[in-house]
């Protein structure tokens, strides 16, 4: 308990004060302080993922996405399908950092094409598919953030191997998303 309480006392880990000054740990983040401490691996960022998809569920269904105005635009069935792309988007990271090589450019080149269908699909330009997928994307990084502060990760190796994944994944999630709209607006211009 002393050795707890000195960790505690440091900011090395997760813990809560009641009013009255106890100190109080949150399991979840205990064990994720934990093994971030063992470990640096693809095991370590699959379950910040978890932990991350919790927190963006808890923000998507708290009613920040009625704020955005893309979403202003789709109806009941067009906002379903993008709370779907949007656990897509975070389920195809899990897979992404599993995978290797093609598999996973493979991926995130799959969630960029259904972004850009489905924004196709419902009528929003270019921009408004990409602030589309920018929401989820930084609902996501939002979360993963908390999650790693509230598990007071010290490891910059851990917080850049992290980041430097999650940016990559969505940057050809992006990418993949603005090609498929060109070659889509390639197509009507040949129609005309």
């Amino acid at each position: 308990p002393s050795t707890v309480r000195n960790w505690a006392n440091q900011g090395q880990i997760p813990v809560h004060r009641t009013k009255g000054g106890h100190r109080r740990f949150k399991q979840s983040e205990v064990v994720l302080w934990q093994q971030t401490q063992q470990t640096n691996d693809s095991n370590e960022a699959q379950l910040v993922v978890k932990n991350a998809l919790k927190l963006t569920r808890f923000h998507i269904t708290e009613g920040h996405l009625q704020n955005e105005n893309w979403y202003q635009k789709l109806d009941d069935e067009a906002r379903n399908k993008y709370r779907l792309s949007g656990r897509n988007l975070m389920n195809g990271l899990l897979a992404y950092l599993s995978a290797t090589g093609t598999e996973a450019d493979a991926e995130a080149r799959s969630l960029g094409y259904e972004y850009a269908t489905r924004g196709r699909h419902y009528e929003l330009d270019v921009l408004d598919a990409t602030q589309a997928f920018l929401f989820f994307r930084n609902t996501l990084f939002e979360a993963m953030l908390a999650v790693y502060e509230a598990a007071s990760i010290n490891s910059s190796q851990a917080w850049s191997d992290m980041f430097r994944k999650v940016n990559s994944f969505t940057d050809k999630i992006l990418i993949t998303l603005l090609e498929t709209y060109q070659v889509f607006d390639r197509g009507d211009q040949r129609k005309t």
